[in-house]
């Protein structure tokens, strides 16, 4: 009797495996409910509105290296997102034109408010991008990840106050819980009526929108340290921007503390952030 009901609740057991057994396997896919917008093709830039992209669906196996070799860099600055961002079953934009990618920004090459400042900051919400001015002439460019919806990074004009090469966030932890979440080169430019602090600083760029109200800048020295990806940091902006705007050749000895500064480059912020388009209609 023992043997019989041992049977038959292995063979419930087997039916059931079989019944509910997928019969078609579906190359992988962005969530429906889209919880980390990661189909970055939705993501709206006015500058990338003459349509020189296309969307670019990430397979198995497959990496920005894999796909772009050393242009790699180009896709992930075009799409303003690191590699450790970039996963299958994504999408993302692909340039159509790479020569022309490789030189692309969204700054204007000289702005006439910038003129009369030795070095100033503008940050464009609406393009998740960052220009480096001298004398109004564009110095250099990069992405950046502004404040999501609800945190928006507050538009304005300010100076820098404070520089800090070994910041941590004093409010928010890393994904493990074991350490504050690490703000290397930051950067202070504005401090509200709730003392909350704003900072430019190193941290990952999803493609959007994504911090608590700070500025973001590619860093993959600093996820190295932190999430051991990806082996050889490349895009360091934080650290290039950082060094540029309040390095030693433009203050004293930096031994890695907070300090005060007066008379900082001036930060303008403009913009609002940027639109999505909605999911394509299913019939």
């Amino acid at each position: 009797m023992h043997h019989i009901i041992a049977r038959l609740i292995g063979l419930a057991i087997f039916t059931a495996i079989v019944v509910n057994a997928p019969l078609v396997v579906s190359e992988p896919g962005a969530n429906p409910k889209d919880p980390a917008r990661e189909d970055l093709s939705r993501v709206e830039f006015p500058s990338l509105a003459q349509g020189a992209w296309a969307p670019r669906f990430i397979r198995p196996q497959e990496t920005l290296e894999s796909l772009y070799g050393d242009d790699w860099v180009t896709v992930a600055r075009f799409n303003r997102v690191d590699r450790r961002h970039v996963y299958p079953g994504m999408t993302i934009k692909e340039p159509l034109d790479m020569v022309a990618a490789r030189k692309y920004t969204p700054m204007p090459t000289f702005y006439e408010p910038a003129k009369e400042e030795e070095k100033y900051i503008l940050i464009n919400i609406s393009e998740q991008w960052l220009g480096a001015y001298e004398f109004g002439v564009l110095k250099f460019s990069m992405p950046a990840a502004t404040g999501k919806k609800g945190k928006e990074t507050p538009a304005g004009i300010y100076r820098i106050s404070a520089r800090h090469r070994n910041h941590t966030s004093s409010l928010y932890q890393t994904d493990s819980g074991e350490e504050q979440y690490p703000m290397d080169n930051a950067i202070r430019f504005h401090i509200d009526e709730n003392a909350v602090a704003y900072w430019i600083h190193a941290r990952d760029l999803p493609g959007r929108p994504a911090s608590h109200g700070c500025v973001g800048l590619f860093d993959e020295a600093m996820q190295n340290r932190i999430y051991g990806f990806p082996d050889e940091p490349v895009l360091l902006d934080s650290e290039k921007l950082y060094e540029w705007a309040v390095g030693e050749d433009e203050y004293d000895d930096d031994v890695g503390d907070q300090e005060e500064l007066e008379e900082g480059p001036v930060v303008e912020i403009i913009g609002e952030n940027p639109q999505y388009q909605p999911f394509p209609v299913k019939n």
